[in-house]
């Protein structure tokens, strides 16, 4: 889809992931980061490495959580149990998740997560540690929860400094209308 509406893209990830910087979990919603060029890849790739760039998340996770700000830091790695997974493991790399309560519902709670690490699958592997999977991961949540179309992870803010200007820039994109219609039925005690 992003060749047949840019030509130009960077290569650095080959051409099956062309322009590709940053990425989101399939069946998760939200912002990606593209580069047009190499130059610009390698940059934003950096500052992304050097823990510079801005990330935060919506989530809608089960359970109530009892503190309404925390930081998660439990390394992952892949599953011993499951290579198809990744897990909190002692030889896993370092992973740290920030996360901030914006809304409960009772059995369920909207928060913000905020990157500082970037691991495969790290939210959904650290909100499955501490007990509150993402509401709709079938990986590593209950089957049973939230009707939606995948897990309720919503990639909604990304920052970085342009490659070129220097400028700080910071992008916000909406969750899409599964996301925002669940939350209105959770407020309504409809779910």
């Amino acid at each position: 889809a992003l060749m047949y509406h840019i030509k130009d893209l960077s290569g650095i990830n080959g051409v099956l992931r062309l322009g590709i910087v940053h990425r989101i979990d399939k069946d998760t919603s939200g912002l990606l980061m593209i580069a047009k060029n190499d130059d610009a890849h390698i940059k934003l790739a950096e500052e992304l490495k050097d823990k510079k760039s801005l990330r935060k998340y919506w989530a809608i996770v089960h359970g109530n959580l009892p503190n309404d700000r925390g930081v998660i830091e439990a390394p992952i790695g892949r599953s011993e149990k499951d290579r198809k997974k990744q897990a909190v493991t002692a030889k896993g790399k370092p992973a740290v998740t920030r996360f901030h309560v914006l809304e409960r519902f009772g059995n369920y709670t909207l928060v913000e997560l905020q990157l500082e690490t970037g691991r495969t699958h790290q939210i959904r592997v650290h909100m499955a540690y501490i007990g509150h999977p993402v509401a709709g991961d079938e990986v590593y949540g209950p089957r049973k929860t939230l009707k939606g179309h995948g897990q309720f992870l919503h990639a909604r803010t990304l920052g970085f400094t342009h490659p070129k200007t220097g400028e700080v820039m910071k992008f916000t994109a909406e969750a899409p209308a599964i996301f925002q219609e669940t939350l209105e039925k959770l407020r309504k005690g409809m779910e």
